[in-house]
């Protein structure tokens, strides 16, 4: 229990002193934003900083803090250190940094980023590599939510019934502008999402001494031999760090009337959402008191350990409330995802949103893959699972390309020293993760853990070394860009 109090305090603190630190690397200014200088009515709409946190809260906190929480559990209390630290470090500055830079760039996407400071052959990478993981995203985030509603109706609302009412949403929440419907639904949403994380921990916590909560062990619990590293860094992605949020921040950043909100908003986010993925690591290593029970409930579905921990800790009235809240949080991403991709097509083939038939002519087609991805991942026994590793890998992998990008954009606005290792460092670190877990997974190269980990670390070492040897030239040089 101390382990957990002493988490969400790091946490906090990791807030007020490191979002700080990261702001002033930033150095946010006076000028107008795009909600301000474009303001088109459909995606550029001003928001007042509350309601831009809470869309931004519900546009990351999916499944991933949630599920990749409980699956992360798994592997032991260990699982906090990287959803504390992992955030903090890694994900607040990778979400604080795609959404500023995208605001200087009148709110263009993390692929028209990767081309300004990558290169012409990295955005079109980044086109076709964020459109798939977004696609990926969508399915996820229709498949999880019904198939936990099959699980609270009657049989003839089945997963099926449950996946096509939520893709009628999503057509709905992708084509209109964002404040008629999202801007509307999500801040009522927020304050759902955050009332069921407390309900369950503070159950937890005040149980009469029913649940104990373990304290941080670096001991690798998981019951098959599944190694920590990279595999629990991949797993817990939106809880600590994750690339899907690059294709989000974008989109609050068209939104945001002022720079110096942006430590809130972003920063903030990120954080709150690390709080409800430990609130969720801490539900699943105690309600089932082993990490061997927890691992065989996870064999049943994530969306029945979710029903079972709330019903269990909350009972009947909490528990249905808490899995409303946990229905709500992969819809509002899963709607924005398909609303990232949208909105990455018109940028790439120059359609006009403000048109509608623009929108529908790039919000059918994906809807329609997402559909299909979604039978199967409903009929196959496995296809869950699948498409949440390839998930979880491209998700990571995006992440890694959006901190060398804002580490790019660091590089050219001048800062050479700190300023631009506090993207760099988690950079690589990334790099190491998604590279190992490649050359290693299952739907990888299937190596030996002996070749993958020097590969891994050594392309990670390869990467820093070029961004030295770039920051020592761009010193020299001492050419800055203004954005």
């Amino acid at each position: 229990m101390i382990s957990l109090f002493i988490s969400f305090a790091v946490l906090i603190v990791g807030y007020i002193v490191y979002g700080k630190v990261t702001e002033k690397i930033f150095a946010p200014d006076d000028r107008e934003t795009p909600a301000i200088a474009i303001n088109d009515g459909v995606d550029c709409v001003p928001m007042k900083t509350g309601k831009a946190f809470l869309i931004q809260l519900l546009n990351i906190a999916g499944t991933g803090p949630i599920f990749g929480a409980l699956m992360g559990a798994v592997f032991g209390p260990v699982v906090f250190l990287w959803i504390v630290f992992g955030s903090i470090l890694g994900g607040a500055v990778h979400d604080y940094m795609s959404g500023m830079i995208s605001s200087r760039h009148n709110g263009a996407s993390i692929a028209e980023l990767s081309g300004t400071y990558l290169g012409k052959a990295a955005k079109w990478i980044m086109r076709i590599f964020s459109v798939v993981l977004l696609v990926l995203c969508g399915t996820v985030f229709v498949t999880s939510p019904a198939g936990l509603l099959d699980s609270l109706t009657p049989d003839w609302m089945n997963g099926t019934f449950w996946a096509i009412i939520i893709l009628a949403y999503y057509l709905l929440a992708t084509l209109l502008p964002i404040d008629k419907l999202i801007g509307k639904l999500y801040p009522v949403f927020g304050v759902l999402l955050l009332v069921m994380a407390v309900s369950v921990i503070g159950s937890i916590l005040f149980s009469g001494g029913e649940y104990t909560i373990p304290e941080i062990t670096f001991e690798n619990l998981y019951p098959e031999g599944t190694p920590v590293w990279p595999y629990m860094f991949i797993t817990v992605a939106c809880g600590a760090v994750s690339g899907f949020h690059a294709t989000q921040s974008p989109m609050i950043a068209k939104c945001i009337t002022s720079e110096k909100k942006g430590r809130s908003v972003f920063y903030g986010a990120m954080i709150c959402e690390a709080v409800i993925a430990l609130v969720w690591a801490a539900a699943g290593v105690t309600f089932y008191g082993t990490t061997e029970l927890l691992h065989e409930a996870l064999s049943g579905g994530a969306s029945n350990v979710v029903y079972e921990i709330s019903t269990g800790v909350l009972g009947t009235f909490g528990g249905i409330l808490a899995v409303a809240g946990v229905i709500v949080c992969p819809i509002t991403s899963g709607d924005t995802a398909f609303r990232s991709a949208r909105l990455i097509l018109a940028e790439t083939f120059k359609l006009d949103q403000k048109k509608m038939k623009n929108r529908l002519l790039i919000t059918i087609p994906l809807l329609v893959i997402g559909g299909l991805l979604t039978w199967f991942a409903l009929v196959d026994d496995n296809g869950f699972q699948i498409i949440w590793r390839y998930f979880s890998w491209s998700n990571q992998t995006l992440a890694m390309i959006a901190l060398w990008v804002s580490t790019a954009y660091l590089l050219k606005k001048g800062k050479y020293r700190f300023g631009s290792l506090i993207t760099a460092l988690p950079a690589t670190f990334m790099t190491a993760v998604s590279m190992t877990y490649i050359i290693t997974a299952e739907e990888g190269f299937r190596l030996s853990t002996s070749i993958a980990y020097p590969v891994g670390a050594g392309i990670a070492l390869a990467l820093f070394i070029v961004y030295f040897v770039f920051l020592i030239k761009r010193a020299k040089a001492g050419s800055v860009i203004k954005a």
